[in-house]
């Protein structure tokens, strides 16, 4: 799909709702996708794959933002595994957010929403934990700057996990990130999905 249909405001597109079942951890979670947001027809496997990562970290505590949400995959999940997680899912594309709060109900998953440029409308706070699968196709200059306002928005301590396609420029988004944290980790691949890690240091 072309980037202009998931990362702009879309909802004058024709709807044509379907609902994806998606099993992990011993649950089935059901997903209400639409056209005109990412991976419409199956969760990806990026984002399973960042899923598994995750989970063989140390357990997520505090709070979370999914960046870039979609249909609100990570954010749901994650909150099924932390309850006591406060999760907010923001994307730019309101179709996308209207999809999540509908996801978040149907698998009673209680998180924060929000329609959002970059981290724009959650500029007052600061997370513990920041994840994203990143809208590549809109381009360096817009996942960068995610990167960035990423960066600025996380505790000291925090973290940040980011999954990229090596051949979609996974080698070149390591070395910008390791720029803006000090380093960054490669901490799992799989089918060419790198999941990458970094921490915000103490100023």
């Amino acid at each position: 799909m072309d980037a202009k249909h998931y990362f702009t405001d879309n909802r004058d597109l024709p709807s044509h709702k379907r609902n994806l079942e998606y099993f992990f951890e011993g649950k089935t979670y059901t997903f209400t996708a639409d056209d005109g947001v990412f991976s419409k027809t199956a969760v990806d496997f990026g984002t399973h794959t960042l899923l598994n990562a995750l989970l063989e970290e140390d357990p997520l505590t505090g709070s979370l933002l999914d960046l870039g949400c979609g249909y609100g995959v990570i954010g749901i999940v994650l909150k099924q595994l932390y309850p006591e997680l406060s999760v907010t899912a923001i994307d730019v594309n309101p179709r996308a957010i209207e999809l999540t709060e509908e996801n978040s109900r149907q698998n009673n998953s209680p998180i924060v929403t929000a329609v959002s440029d970059g981290l724009g409308s959650v500029s007052d706070q600061r997370f513990d934990t920041i994840v994203t699968n990143p809208p590549i196709r809109a381009g360096k200059k817009t996942v960068y700057r995610m990167f960035e306002e990423s960066y600025d928005h996380l505790s000291d301590g925090g973290r940040f996990y980011a999954v990229i396609r090596r051949n979609q420029g996974a080698e070149s988004a390591m070395n910008k990130l390791a720029e803006l944290f000090g380093s960054c980790d490669l901490i799992d691949r799989d089918r060419g999905y790198w999941i990458l890690r970094c921490v915000k240091d103490a100023n």
